[in-house]
């Protein structure tokens, strides 16, 4: 890989172990075994490195939601599919992006505030859309309100991935998920 590509890739990591505040060009050099100034060259702000993190997880997330679309023609196998994502940022020892960079939204600059809440958006209409698609297919039940549903999942899914970081475990628990799928499927 490239300079730029390993920078993207660590300092990725950085944030979604460490958070965007407890990271320094200095650990990102160390982590890569170049100088600061190599960063510096790629990436003259953190601000920008960051951006250009974010830019990148995106563009992967929003490819990763069209695969789970295009791969699953069915509403509840899609949605399980998203829960699947958040397992696997556990096991990998890691806090979904979104939810790191919200714990610390305070200490974040406005650029990245904004992607933050972007990407928070990004996921809210996904689960929307299939939530509405379901009840088109009468495999959700048509009385339940999308957008309610769409931010409990969500809001149960991110906070399953930090009660499982703060315990040290890889273990996302998923009986909320499956409760709320439960309740929503028609019968």
């Amino acid at each position: 890989m490239s300079t730029r590509s390993d920078l993207l890739t660590t300092a990725e990591l950085l944030l979604r172990t460490k958070g965007y505040a407890a990271f320094s060009y200095a650990d990102l050099a160390e982590e890569i075994g170049i100088k600061k100034a190599s960063i510096h060259h790629h990436f003259p702000t953190k601000e920008g490195l960051g951006i250009a993190v974010i830019e990148s997880y995106l563009f992967r997330f929003s490819k990763n939601l069209e695969s789970i679309n295009e791969e699953n023609h069915d509403v509840i196998a899609r949605l399980k599919a998203f829960a699947e994502m958040f397992v696997d940022s556990s096991h990998n020892g890691m806090l979904p992006l979104c939810g790191a960079l919200a714990a610390e939204l305070s200490a974040l600059p406005d650029s990245l505030k904004e992607l933050t809440k972007k990407f928070f958006d990004i996921h809210l209409q996904w689960l929307e859309k299939n939530l509405d698609l379901g009840r088109a297919k009468n495999v959700i039940k048509a009385e339940i309100n999308p957008r309610e549903i769409s931010r409990a999942i969500l809001s149960l899914l991110e906070g399953s991935s930090f009660v499982s970081w703060a315990l040290s475990d890889d273990e996302v628990d998923q009986a909320g998920f499956d409760f709320i799928l439960h309740n929503i499927i028609v019968n």
